[in-house]
């Protein structure tokens, strides 16, 4: 193998591969990462077996060859390296195991394996695939509202992953983790291209989309939209952001989830009693200064609703030995006075994700759940529609 690069697009691929890079385990090499000449350029890729993401990079390839390098050494280094053209070479002669790198007056040789004991990248059957386009503004939005109530402990699996369902040209994101319901809805950029009728649905792991979502300011360097590949049998998804063999292409491959989603919308009430149209920058203003105080009083915000012209969202937090604090807002109420507490945490994480100016919230009682949707439709989607539920905190009022 032999080529050439610039230092910036070699330092900035391996960084986007280097999120599937293993830091613990029991497979040696995939603590590294693979270079292989491709499409005329160069390859990177990277696995830890759950996920895998290879970026495409622009190079001059003098000859064609494959090697799998430590990916931390790699990385460290080429980061030092001055921005100037990059020579990377495996030398001829039986099986070499040695790459040479030179940039500038630097020069350098990193011990490597034979690409053949890296673990083979899952591809995704296109034969019968679903494929999906969404525009990239519009799935980060939808990825950052929805990713975020999806559980973080293993103890059910399925509530670690976010259900996709998709039909038309319609999209739905929905996830939960027993405290917290977050629904998106949306249009894609086509209707669904599928070789089957009907609805598509699968479990995407939450992790997945938050390295989706990492990746997606590279796509707007490459093309607007960004494909999604579900394979036939619904146990791999491919995304691609920007267009297929193009320099700058990055590929991410993962698992998908298998099991049983929640019935998430028996979860969402039909009914209230009380609905507040609140200022979403300061209520959450308030929120944050309110969870200083909640910090040591159990995390808990307790929010009191007062019909009035104009009517008041008022926020107190306590803590025994350290006192309270209370704040208040104007606001639009309709319906009787209601009271309702919350954690803190997933109060300010739902108005800081909302979008819009203000949002309302709806309140049956103090033992069943808030429910937030922004009072108008999100500006990056026609047709988009938002709805995140959370359960209630039980005090004393």
């Amino acid at each position: 193998m032999k080529l050439s690069c610039l230092q910036e697009n070699l330092n900035r691929g391996l960084g986007i591969v280097g999120r599937a890079v293993a830091v613990r385990s029991t497979l040696p090499i995939t603590q590294n990462v693979l270079l292989k000449t491709d499409q005329g350029g160069v390859r990177l890729s990277a696995t830890n077996l759950e996920i895998a993401i290879s970026v495409w990079i622009g190079a001059q390839v003098e000859e064609a060859g494959a090697l799998t390098v430590p990916a931390r050494l790699l990385t460290d280094f080429v980061g030092s390296l001055p921005a100037e053209r990059v020579d990377v070479e495996v030398p001829e002669g039986g099986r070499s195991r040695v790459l040479q790198v030179q940039c500038a007056r630097v020069q350098t040789r990193i011990n490597g394996t034979d690409a053949e004991e890296f673990p083979p990248i899952p591809l995704v059957a296109a034969e019968g695939a679903t494929v999906v386009k969404f525009d990239p503004q519009v799935l980060r939005s939808s990825i950052a509202q929805v990713a975020m109530a999806a559980a973080t402990e293993d103890s059910r699996p399925v509530l670690t992953g976010v259900k996709v369902e998709l039909e038309g040209e319609q999209f739905t994101l929905a996830a939960a983790d027993g405290f917290r319901l977050a629904v998106r809805s949306g249009r894609l950029k086509e209707p669904v291209a599928s070789s089957g009728a009907g609805k598509v649905e699968f479990i995407l792991p939450a992790k997945t989309l938050a390295e989706v979502s990492r990746l997606l300011p590279e796509a707007g360097k490459g093309g607007d939209v960004v494909e999604m590949v579900v394979a036939p049998n619904k146990n791999q998804v491919l995304f691609r952001l920007g267009p297929a063999g193009a320099a700058g292409q990055v590929e991410l491959v993962s698992q998908l989830i298998q099991g049983t989603f929640p019935n998430y919308k028996q979860l969402i009430p039909e009914a209230k009693q009380t609905r507040a149209t609140v200022n979403v920058a300061g209520f959450l203003r308030n929120v944050r200064t309110a969870s200083i105080f909640a910090r040591d009083g159990g995390g808990l915000v307790r929010v009191h609703l007062i019909p009035g012209s104009p009517g008041v969202v008022r926020t107190v937090a306590r803590a025994e030995e350290l006192g309270e604090t209370t704040s208040e807002l104007d606001a639009r109420i309709e319906g009787p006075e209601a009271k309702i507490a919350f954690s803190s945490r997933y109060l300010a994480e739902v108005l800081q994700v909302l979008g819009g100016d203000e949002v309302y919230l709806d309140v049956t009682n103090p033992s069943s759940p808030g429910v937030f949707r922004p009072a108008s439709p999100p500006k990056d989607g026609a047709g988009d529609t938002y709805t995140h539920v959370v359960m209630p905190m039980f005090v004393q009022w």
